[in-house]
């Protein structure tokens, strides 16, 4: 899938053509994109049940953020899936089909699903169905990806016991449980990580840190090549004030209680969790496929709905239009608009005029208040003459 394509959905009336016939139209739009800018095919838009003015005024609106909705449903499922196929775009790129189709080999064949979304409802049925549809979708795949993550980090963390220095590892296979004293019920001994440039300091003070410390009871576990674990026996009362001082002089304690077969036991605590990831990884590699194709395909449907609706408010009824799909590319497409304007500009009358450089040349205040109020701009609040929507699928 490349990131340089950018799409545009265009609605222009069959009146552009001398015959007002819809072929000669799609024709027509072809011919001002051209093919130096662009390829157009058709995109089919079925005839929808129109209600009142005021319905869809507000039901452009309600797309709208709609739309913006699904678009920003698309790219977080695509982020979750870049996430767990650790950022490669090769393995990225065959995940981001649509219906197991390339996405612009959709697009190029889109046809409205009648079956799931039938022409014949009322158009705000429609809307509530997609609505909800990019909801669940929205809901499931982050749901999936947050257990798998939860999963993931559980494993990190239970790998790092086992693999990392001796302020965080896993104590179990190390200490002896005869340095620890147990069931005493004044005493308690107590695992340090001293780091390996503070022993001295740690050797001459931890005595006097707190009340009631066993002198001379500190005893050398083990080293690593950051630290030194000491154990150190304390009265029980005295314990909590004890562990508070080591943390404020920067070592670390470390919980340890000594169990039967607890190496074993940790040993298959991790082996487990791994096969509940890697089970979990390919849940969410699956939702995150299956979400992520099925959110482009709400998106398009609410993209269509869109056209539809600000192509009966632009145009008016009887409803003749030409709706087309126009392939271009970053660099082009400024290109390719700008070749739409020059030859649909009158469409919109005297307000939509525009000089070189695409900016307004003449502006009727009456129509532009009312084209404004209605809807009808374009990106950056650029008044546009026809049905225009640009939009990337990344």
């Amino acid at each position: 899938m490349s990131k340089n394509v950018k799409y545009m959905l265009v609605s222009l009336p069959t009146s552009i053509s001398p015959s007002n016939d819809h072929d000669e139209a799609l024709t027509a739009m072809r011919s001002a994109v051209t093919t130096d800018y662009g390829t157009v095919v058709p995109f089919p838009i079925p005839a929808f049940k129109i209600g009142t003015l005021d319905s869809l005024v507000q039901q452009a609106d309600e797309l709208s953020k709609l739309e913006a909705n699904c678009e920003a449903v698309v790219t977080k499922v695509g982020d979750s899936l870049r996430t767990i196929l650790a950022g490669d775009e090769s393995k990225l790129s065959e995940s981001k089909v649509v219906n197991d189709r390339p996405v612009e080999q959709y697009l190029r064949n889109f046809h409205w699903n009648k079956v799931k979304y039938r022409a014949d409802r009322p158009l705000h049925q429609t809307m509530d169905m997609l609505q909800k549809e990019i909801a669940s979708i929205d809901n499931d795949v982050r749901a999936k990806y947050s257990q798998y993550n939860n999963v993931k980090t559980t494993l990190s963390s239970l790998e790092r016991k086992q693999t990392g220095n001796l302020s965080n590892k896993s104590l179990t296979s190390i200490v002896d449980p005869s340095l620890v004293i147990q069931n005493s019920e004044y005493l308690e001994t107590h695992l340090i990580a001293v780091p390996k440039s503070n022993t001295k300091d740690f050797m001459k003070s931890y005595e006097t840190i707190s009340p009631m410390i066993v002198p001379r009871s500190a005893q050398l576990v083990t080293s690593d090549e950051e630290f030194s674990l000491y154990a150190v026996t304390t009265f029980k009362k005295h314990s909590s004030e004890f562990i508070h001082k080591v943390r404020e002089n920067k070592w670390t304690p470390r919980d340890f209680k000594f169990k039967e077969g607890g190496l074993e036991e940790e040993s298959k605590e991790v082996e487990r969790t791994r096969k509940e990831e890697e089970k979990l990884w390919k849940e969410a590699l699956r939702m995150g496929r299956t979400g992520w194709s099925d959110a482009v395909m709400v998106w398009i449907h609410v993209l269509a709905l869109r056209v539809f609706v600000e192509t009966v408010l632009r145009y008016g009824l009887p409803l003749q239009f030409v709706c087309g799909l126009v392939t271009t590319s970053h660099k082009l497409a400024k290109k390719a608009r700008s070749s739409l304007d020059i030859s649909y500009s009158y469409l919109g009358g005297n307000a939509f005029g525009r000089d070189k450089k695409g900016r307004i040349t003449k502006d009727d205040s009456s129509t532009s208040a009312d084209m404004q109020a209605a809807g009808h701009t374009g990106d950056g609040g650029e008044y546009s003459a026809y049905v225009c929507y640009e939009f990337e699928v990344m």
